[in-house]
């Protein structure tokens, strides 16, 4: 895909958002079932079932997906995705390299071994290994553009608003 094929592909979209806001409002789902003995959580990925268990750190077996390798495999996937469709935009040729993410834990917070612990990742690094013949501005634009317009990058930098409910049966 080129440039003029992206902006031919998205050009009807952003039409129709600018014309009716309403309508780039899209509510992603996703669905875990809990059923069965073992700690874990099935999740449909509309590609195949992903069952998510404890890390190994907290006890787990290792043989299920843990939830925080799934996060930052959402991120390099949004981000490679990202930086590919802003290169193809600014009409830099990416023949191709790798996005890697990489966050740090503390597991005694989620353990509660520590109750000044946090529970969650105290850093996430995402680098990219782009083999492109960019300069170093468009380098940099490149990389200002996929943060600017990478979903889970900006869901984790700036955190949506969050609603938890429990409805017990």
């Amino acid at each position: 895909m080129n440039a003029d094929d992206l902006r031919s592909l998205q050009a009807p979209l952003k039409s129709r958002y600018k014309d009716e806001p309403e309508a780039a409002l899209v509510t992603l789902k996703a669905d875990g079932d809990l059923s069965g003995e073992d700690l874990v959580c099935r999740v449909e990925t509309g590609k195949a079932l992903v069952e998510a268990g404890l890390h190994p750190a907290t006890g787990g077996t290792g043989l299920s997906a843990c939830s925080g390798d799934m996060l930052l495999q959402a991120l390099v996937a949004c981000a490679g995705v990202t930086v590919k469709a802003v290169a193809t935009a600014l009409g830099i040729t990416l023949r191709g390299g790798r996005v890697l993410a990489e966050g740090d834990l503390d597991f005694r917070g989620t353990l509660g071994v520590d109750k000044a612990a946090p529970v969650g990742f105290r850093a996430i690094r995402l680098r990219f290994e782009l083999d492109a013949d960019a300069d170093a501005e468009q380098q940099a634009s490149l990389l200002k553009l996929t943060e600017r317009y990478c979903v889970v990058y900006q869901s984790l930098r700036t955190p949506p608003e969050f609603e938890v409910k429990l409805q017990a049966g």
